[in-house]
């Protein structure tokens, strides 16, 4: 694993070094230094560097570089995600724009943060929630006195997440179901790509250790319940949890259990790419006139959604030539104008009702060229959010939370759909 951690400054001058085996010595940063900093590298190369049997991975924080040596064959990511861990553990303890001065001014801290994170080269525990019940020497103070019991717990990785003596007022539970529409149309109407990828955030205000239970409607448990529903389930094809989940119990009979850590944090991803109900139908018809000195455009937009719905900030891209001189737009909906730096007309529409059928009429005159190239005709690129909608299908069954004094919980869910790679060809 890794070998040894470095700080550098831009000088190429070793501020820390931390050895954790003792296949790499201090000389290592030398040739760093010249064939890395001095060379100028950084940004434009791959931040990863083979120097003499030796693997150098760094990333950069300010005027600072961090680097992680190691003479085997890790795991980049893993030992990318342990440079950003560190980092993120530093402004924790030190401020958001920590520097060289202040690195310099807390050493006997960053060492010891060196060592309760990292273990003969082998990542521990990186959690800032733990790390301030035992290391005290910065910024950060510890809430509450931990026995050394609930200390022991904490720092094995029982859960590291959330620290026990939690209290709220008032026990609430909020879900926000986050949608991404990726759509391409070919020019002639049919589906080229169409799936949604969404993300269930969620903020919870709960006391003490409460275990929770989590139900969509996927269509496996749905067909393994036979609860006799008339909606039929939605089939999530990829999912990644929070590592508060319990994946052997999701493996095993789909259900979706965790005690949360304390406030916002992502429960989970998933993507799906069946049976998606689009946002917006578009019908556009786009016609060269005169021997290209003309372009004339003409776009229906349907809302497929409920009408007891709306979309907000819709804005429609539609594309014109480069040498476009000047556009006649009629749009009784909305606010639309070409504009030069996009070439495109750019169609805004704050509030689209559902089930609404809107309309936009140009005509675009163009300059004349010495020499006329076509048009490549770029797809109409299209941005919405709407909310209480989601295209996937999916909603929250139920949330559950169980706890040892059975207090009552407050659930709040809410849904947003909203344009991600949204392209009409023309």
């Amino acid at each position: 694993m890794i070998s040894m951690i470095m700080v550098l400054n831009q000088k190429g001058d070793v501020m820390i070094s931390r050895q954790y085996r003792d296949d790499v010595s201090r000389a290592a940063a030398d040739s760093f230094r010249l064939q890395v900093i001095a060379a100028k590298e950084t940004g434009t190369q791959a931040p990863v560097k083979r120097i003499e049997q030796c693997s150098f991975l760094y990333t950069r924080h300010l005027n600072m570089y961090f680097v992680a040596i190691t003479r085997s064959n890790v795991n980049p990511a893993l030992v990318f995600e342990y440079l950003f861990q560190k980092i993120r553990i530093l402004k924790a303890y030190l401020g958001e724009e920590f520097d060289e001065n202040s690195m310099r001014n807390n050493m006997t801290l960053i060492y010891e943060l060196m060592d309760e994170t990292m273990d003969f080269g082998y990542p521990q525990n990186c959690a800032v929630d733990v790390l301030r019940l035992y290391i005290n020497l910065g910024n950060v103070k510890p809430q509450d006195e931990p026995e050394p019991s609930q200390l022991t717990s904490q720092i094995t990785g029982a859960i590291d997440w959330r620290r026990e003596g939690i209290k709220h007022k008032r026990n609430e539970v909020y879900i926000d179901v986050l949608e991404s529409v990726n759509l391409l149309l070919s020019s002639t109407g049919s589906v080229l790509r169409n799936e949604v990828t969404g993300q269930v955030q969620m903020n919870t205000k709960l006391t003490g250790m409460p275990e929770c239970k989590f139900g969509l409607n996927d269509k496996l448990v749905i067909e393994r319940e036979d609860t006799g529903q008339r909606k039929p389930g939605v089939e999530i094809d990829d999912c990644t949890f929070h590592r508060c989940v319990r994946l052997g119990k999701f493996d095993a009979d789909r259900t979706i259990t965790f005690i949360p850590p304390d406030g916002e944090f992502e429960l989970m991803r998933y993507r799906v790419t069946d049976n998606i109900n689009v946002p917006f139908r578009f019908i556009p018809a786009v016609q060269e006139e005169h021997g290209h000195t003309r372009v004339s455009i003409n776009l229906k937009v349907i809302a497929n959604f409920s009408d007891q719905l709306f979309a907000t900030h819709v804005v429609i891209k539609i594309p014109v030539p480069k040498n476009t001189a000047k556009a006649k737009i009629k749009a009784l909906f909305g606010r639309a104008k070409y504009e030069p730096e996009q070439q495109a007309i750019v169609w805004r529409v704050k509030r689209f009702p559902g089930k609404a059928e809107c309309h936009i009429n140009a005509e675009v005159d163009l300059m004349p060229t010495v020499r006329p190239k076509p048009w490549n005709r770029p797809p109409i690129n299209v941005e919405f959010q709407v909310p209480m909608f989601t295209a996937s299908g999916v909603h929250v069954r139920f949330l559950r939370v169980y706890d040892k004094s059975g207090y009552h919980t407050q659930r709040w869910v809410r849904y947003i759909t909203k344009a991600g790679n949204y392209q009409i060809r023309i």
